[in-house]
């Protein structure tokens, strides 16, 4: 049977960072097309002889200037055949996080502007964008009580309120922090270093750091972190 098909194949990517107590996600401005001028999420289509995974890294590269070490493959978006104004196009979506102190924006390609947009003041976006936020960001709170979060979002070194604050950030919601660094130490992929953080006139506080070893042992096996709400 000759097969007649018209689809084409792209790849979006959805890069979370963590600042100031604020998250926020990285947009470009569209250069060409139909939705010239509008912010959008980085992305664009497969190359023939690429993986999705290289696509979806080089493209993020090049219309923000990030270079991503990690991402997740999120959900594949396409029943909705007019997601494209131009052509059928049915999008696999990649999720990661990056701390984006870290981070210096050189848009390129098919980018006018790359920006970080905290959650919740994200412009319309091109697309069905905004749509693939939100359930990049659903998954996002999902993982949070299985696997460990925050290994690339937070300083090398941090006061554990830092992570307390991030989990809260991420979850819209104030935790139980008592319960939360019981359970948090207990899996040792936070330990408490001999350094101290001195802040205002107030008494210094200690400063954690991530296991790396641990965090990734237990990045492919889980955790149930069980969080409690205050």
């Amino acid at each position: 049977m000759k097969l007649a098909q018209n689809i084409n194949l792209a790849v979006d990517g959805i890069i979370f960072g963590y600042e100031d107590q604020s998250l926020f996600v990285l947009l470009i401005k569209q250069k060409y097309g139909s939705q010239k001028g509008k912010w959008a999420l980085p992305g664009g289509f497969v190359l023939d002889n690429e993986k999705l995974i290289d696509a979806v890294k080089r493209e993020v590269r090049e219309e923000t200037g990030v270079k991503v070490q990690y991402l997740e493959q999120l959900y594949t978006f396409g029943d909705n055949i007019d997601r494209d104004p131009r052509f059928r196009v049915v999008s696999v979506a990649y999720f990661g996080t990056v701390n984006p102190k870290h981070m210096i924006l050189n848009p390129t390609t098919d980018a006018l502007e790359a920006k970080w947009y905290a959650i919740d003041t994200i412009p319309k976006l091109a697309f069905d964008h905004s749509d693939i936020i939100k359930v990049a960001l659903e998954r996002l709170r999902s993982k949070l009580n299985y696997q460990p979060i925050g290994f690339n979002l937070l300083d090398s070194k941090f006061p554990f309120s830092d992570l307390e604050q991030l989990y809260m950030t991420i979850l819209d919601q104030k935790i139980d922090r008592r319960n939360f660094r019981k359970k948090v130490l207990s899996l040792g992929f936070v330990e408490e270093t001999d350094e101290f953080r001195k802040s205002g006139s107030g008494r210094p506080g200690k400063l954690f750091r991530f296991n790396s070893k641990k965090y990734k042992e237990l990045e492919k096996k889980g955790i149930n972190l069980d969080i409690k709400f205050a």
